[in-house]
This record gives C-alpha cells, structure tokens and sequence, in this order.
C-alpha cells in the first residue's frame, strides 16, 4: 500500500464511531508581577539604612498536562517555571510534579511541592508585596532564623489529596528528605523523612483547616527535627474576609534531642472589596521562644490596597513592618532571599520596614 493510501484508510479508521486518538491537552497560565520597593532598617548602624530596588514578586509560568484515559482516571503533569524578568534569571522552582487524578478516588502526583507552611487566610500578597505576607512570622522560628517546612517548597514528594466529600478534603504528604536529594546510602547518617497531614472544611462563605507537619532531615545535625501545627479559618459576608491563622512550631536537635525553639504565633487577616478596589491587611505576632532565655518575639503589621485594571491587571500599594524584640531578626517574606537582598537582613532588635508599589499581569 503506498503512502497516500495509508494516509486514507487511518483517517477513515479515525473517523469510524469508537475509535479514538488519545492526547494530552497542554494549558499555559502564571503571571508576571513586578515592584518598586523601598526596604529600610530601623534601629540599626547600618549606613545607608535603606535603599530601593526593582522587584520581582515570584512571577511565573506554569504549564498544566492532562490525558484522559477513561472510566474517570486522567493523567495529570505540572511545570512550574519561575523567572525574575528583573535580573534576567529562571529556574523549574516551583510545584512540579506527575501523577494520576480520579473522581472517585482522588489525586496521587510525585515531585517538588508546597506543604504546610502557607496556611494562614490572608489574600493580601496576592496583589500586594510577598514581603509582606504573615508567614514572615508565623513560617519562622528561633526568633525567626529557622524556616518550617522550608517556608518553600518540599522536595521529594508522595502527595495524595482526597476527593472533596460535600466540603471536606485532605492531604496526605510524605518526603523522602524534605531538604535535598537523598543520599542515604553509604553515607553513615541518619535517613530524612517529613510528614505532611492537612484536613480542610471549606464551604461558599467560611473554611477551616489544621496542617500537621513532622520533619527529620538526612543527618542528626543541629535543628533538624521540626514539628509543626497550624490551625486557620476565615468568614466571608458580603465584601468583608475576616480569618485568624495560629501556629506552634517546635525544634529540637537530632543528635540529642534538646528542644532548641518551641513558638507559638497568630495572626488576624482581614480584606474589604468593592467594585474594582480591595483592601487587605494583617496584624501577626509571634511570642517569645519557650526554649530561649531572649526576648526574641516580634510583630508585625501589613496593609495593601490594590485596583484592578481588568480581570487579569492589578496594580497595588504595600506598607508592612516588623518590630523585633532585641533578640529576635524576623524578616519580611523573601527580603533577604532569592527575591531579595541579603545585605538587608535584620540584625536582632532591627526592624525592617517595606514600602512597594507592584503592578501584576496574570495570563
């Protein structure tokens, strides 16, 4: 048979009642968010003590693969590309993953994948300045020097979410080392793992959730083992968002077992919305370490206000500060990290002030 006819008799074959070409459909969406931020520091002998810089805000491009294999199950894929339009940088950094989703039993995927350490109810930096998110506080332990669960996300994951029975859902999530590539063995060192369990209520004006998270990094070095526990909720009537997130964080040193930090915190998120407009803002406050001799709490107090352009076009004003205690060195969210300066950081009993002017593009 030559070509041409071959050609023929498959497109006639596909066309026949019951039979298929499987694909995959690919979806491009993110956003692009960039700022004008004024950082200074309070307190401090730093000289200058501020300066201003051009931002990127965690803009991002995702990429979203699905297949359908029938009777329900479909298979599903996720490229997180994050880049810095600001420096001209990028990298595959964010929840990455490849899995299998089910409506009858749910969703298993593999990979690279935020846990436990944003639940918190605040919609503020959606819009407005990451830094000023409240998990500057509540994600931060050891008078704010140690993230939980990374404060990013967890590397190395099994992730199952359960089907949504009339509002509730949950996560299951295990590591097989939440900090890095495994390297177990030959190495003499104690084996990582980190558990992630996170049962949530939601419904059309109120949710609920707890997030359980227990943490053994590869080795026995100092402040490897961390437990974690976050409970959050928040009420919506009308334009109004009212929510309250509270958090204890314990960490102990895998070697001996000697609690090193063990914190509590809470915050209380609110929002207003009308027309084009939003309002949001946060008062957190993180108390003294139970497990340290130092005054080393800290609060903190954030407010946005954000206009949207059109459905996909904000623009949006930050102010948030973190008063520290004199042995505590909060910072504000990704300041000093790979959206930031670490020239920047607070020293204990600095406090770090920011202003940003952000302009977001979601596609």
């Amino acid at each position: 048979m030559n070509k041409k006819l071959l050609a023929v008799a498959v497109a006639g074959a596909l066309a026949l009642p019951g039979v298929a070409l499987a694909q995959s459909s690919v979806t491009i969406s993110g956003f692009l968010k960039m700022g004008i931020d004024n950082v200074k520091l309070s307190n401090t002998p730093k000289n200058p003590s501020s300066e201003s810089r051009v931002q990127d805000d965690s803009s991002r491009i995702i990429f979203n693969v699905r297949e359908d294999l029938g009777s329900g199950l479909a298979a599903i894929a996720q490229i997180d590309w994050r880049v810095t339009p600001d420096t001209g940088t990028d990298a595959v950094s964010g929840n990455n993953h490849v899995g299998l989703q089910s409506k009858s039993w749910g969703r298993f995927f593999i990979g690279r994948q935020d846990l436990h350490y944003f639940g918190r109810e605040s919609d503020l930096t959606a819009k407005g300045s990451l830094k000023a998110d409240s998990i500057s506080l509540l994600a931060f332990a050891g008078g704010g020097g140690t993230p939980i669960a990374g404060a990013t996300r967890t590397t190395n994951v099994m992730h199952y979410t359960t089907p949504n029975w009339g509002g509730f859902y949950a996560v299951v999530a295990y590591s097989t080392n939440p900090t890095a590539a495994e390297a177990d063995i030959g190495s003499g060192a104690r084996k990582g793992r980190a558990w992630n369990i996170a049962p949530t209520l939601a419904g059309s004006n109120y949710q609920i959730g707890y997030s359980y998270w227990s943490q053994k990094a590869d080795g026995a070095g100092a402040g490897s083992d961390q437990r974690g526990d976050r409970l959050f909720g928040s009420y919506k009537w009308g334009g109004f968002k009212v929510g309250l997130a509270w958090d204890k964080s314990k960490i102990k040193t895998g070697a001996t077992g000697v609690t090193t930090s063990n914190r509590t915190a809470w915050s209380i998120p609110a929002s207003y919305s009308w027309g084009a407009h939003e309002i949001h803002g946060h008062y957190t406050k993180a108390r003294d370490d139970k497990a340290t001799v130092a005054q080393d709490g800290a609060k903190m107090l954030a407010i946005a206000y954000a206009y949207n352009l059109s459905k996909r076009t904000s623009m949006a004003l930050t102010y948030a500060k973190i008063t520290n205690d004199a042995g505590a060195f909060y910072q504000p969210f990704t300041s000093t990290g790979a959206l930031g300066n670490a020239a920047s950081a607070a020293a204990p009993g600095e406090d770090p002030r920011i202003l940003a002017a952000t302009l977001r593009h979601a596609f």
